[in-house]
């Protein structure tokens, strides 16, 4: 058949007949795609606009999460008169073709710059699964009809859920890093029952999702989460090593390339030049503690970097720090570490002095993850600032180039044909050559319009959503 061409599987479920649809093409079936990697297929156009290149534009309900692709379908989710609703576009025009509500009583709140429709879906190509943390999680089969649901509490954050669950080895995969709590989760992706859930109370809020790592033959876990990044068992849960080397909260999300794992982690007060530091208890509670009840308020908190953090160190959130709770940020601010690193397989508890092969401190993205093409590591900070790095050795190829783009980047690099494709906050696509030896810019793409989602990239086509349309721009 040629490589282009479609085969329909239908299988037998117990009440229902599933239609699913096994792709000789290629699939987006999470967060950055097959494998998590964020590297799409074919050879997606460089210039394109809202009026450019053009194969279809569609109005969509506000939300951030990043397209879902499988066959000839895509899923979404987002915020549509009051409820959080999973909709589905068609892959070849962009018409709606369905859309339900989740049945959340209560919409959690988000960053003021963020949405409680943050987490992309997943699929297996046969279930759709859905999770919003105002409610929980929802399995769909892909023509909208439900399969099950599991409803979660709120995680104990107030910027909101963003890390995106993930299928592996036939389980739903759900990290909940939040003030308290903290746990991961595994899901029956059949049935929606609990498989094992692995206490995190260590970590506090984190937005990283989880990404699993193949190499020698096997698939681990690996999370990110604070101070640490980790390494489980899929199959229970079970922690295989730990690596220290993370800033206070996670954001990006791993990727791995020529049996190298990559991770990036950047936060406020983490860097060598600008870190910040909380003194002991005792004596900050003798010169500020009015009352002398030994809980600090928010009013008892001088004026500074550390009282704007005053949500993060009340862990429990009843307006009243303990010294137990400060005493966990002290330290998270005095072991944080902002850098991109890389980690060889193959290690056993405690691996930060034995399997770290490289480590840059400089230049880091904040939330935008990295991502591998052609052997080389790319990122991109804030302000438009791009970098590279060769992902065995960690050398330079450029650090901290201007693309003259300036803004926020939320969202993740992907890559096709030798490209990177990065979105600002502010609506401008920037195109960059992966075999360059130096930075070469050979697109600034302007939307008009914010950009938090990740695009993605299936046989050619770029699938890129902003604050109001899903655009699907292609070659002619």
């Amino acid at each position: 058949m040629p490589s282009s061409s479609v085969r329909f599987v239908f299988l037998l479920l117990p009440g229902l007949v599933l239609a699913s649809t096994a792709l000789s093409a290629s699939n987006w079936p999470q967060f950055r795609g097959e494998g998590g990697l964020g590297t799409g297929t074919g050879s997606p156009p460089v210039e394109f606009s809202p009026e450019k290149n053009v194969k279809w534009q569609v109005d969509v309900p506000h939300g951030h999460s990043s397209p879902c692709i499988w066959g000839d379908r895509i899923a979404l989710t987002g915020l549509a008169e009051g409820k959080l609703v999973t909709f589905c576009l068609s892959k070849t025009d962009g018409r709606e073709l369905w859309r339900v509500a989740a049945p959340a009583d209560k919409i959690e709140g988000a960053h003021r710059i963020g949405s409680p429709a943050a987490p992309t879906c997943c699929t297996d190509g046969q279930r759709l699964i859905a999770y919003f943390g105002s409610y929980g999680v929802l399995a769909y089969v892909w023509d909208g009809r439900e399969l099950w649901k599991k409803p979660m509490p709120a995680p104990v954050v107030e910027f909101g859920t963003s890390a995106s669950p993930v299928i592996a080895d036939g389980k739903v995969i759900l990290v909940v890093d939040q003030d308290v709590g903290s746990h991961m989760t595994a899901l029956d992706v059949k049935t929606g029952a609990q498989v094992w859930r692995v206490d995190r109370g260590e970590f506090r809020r984190g937005f990283s999702t989880p990404f699993i790592w193949k190499h020698d033959g096997i698939e681990e876990l690996v999370v990110c989460g604070s101070l640490w990044v980790r390494g489980y068992d899929l199959k229970d849960g079970r922690q295989r090593w730990s690596a220290r080397g993370m800033a206070r909260v996670a954001n990006a999300s791993p990727v791995a390339a020529g049996g190298v794992l990559l991770v990036s982690s950047w936060n406020v007060g983490g860097d060598e030049d600008d870190r910040i530091e909380m003194e002991p208890f005792e004596a900050f509670a003798a010169a500020h503690d009015a009352d002398k009840d030994r809980q600090l308020t928010l009013a008892e908190f001088p004026d500074g970097p550390v009282k704007a953090r005053y949500s993060q160190i009340d862990a429990d959130k009843d307006g009243k720090v303990t010294q137990a709770e400060y005493e966990v940020i002290r330290g998270m601010f005095a072991d944080a570490v902002n850098q991109l690193f890389a980690i060889r397989p193959g290690g056993s508890g405690d691996i930060t002095d034995t399997h770290v092969l490289w480590q840059q401190s400089k230049h880091l993205p904040y939330v935008s993850s990295p991502v591998v093409a052609d052997g080389r590591v790319f990122t991109m900070k804030s302000g438009g600032l791009a970098s590279a790095y060769e992902a065995q050795s960690g050398s330079p190829i450029y650090q901290a180039e201007r693309v003259d783009a300036s803004g926020d980047y939320y969202a993740s690099g992907v890559a096709a044909d030798g490209r990177v494709y990065v979105a600002s906050q502010r609506g401008t696509v920037v195109v960059l050559d992966t075999r360059a030896d130096r930075l070469a810019v050979l697109a600034r793409n302007e939307l008009k319009a914010p950009v938090f989602a990740t695009p993605a990239i299936v046989d050619g086509v770029l699938y890129l959503r902003t604050d109001k349309k899903m655009f699907a721009f292609a070659r002619p």
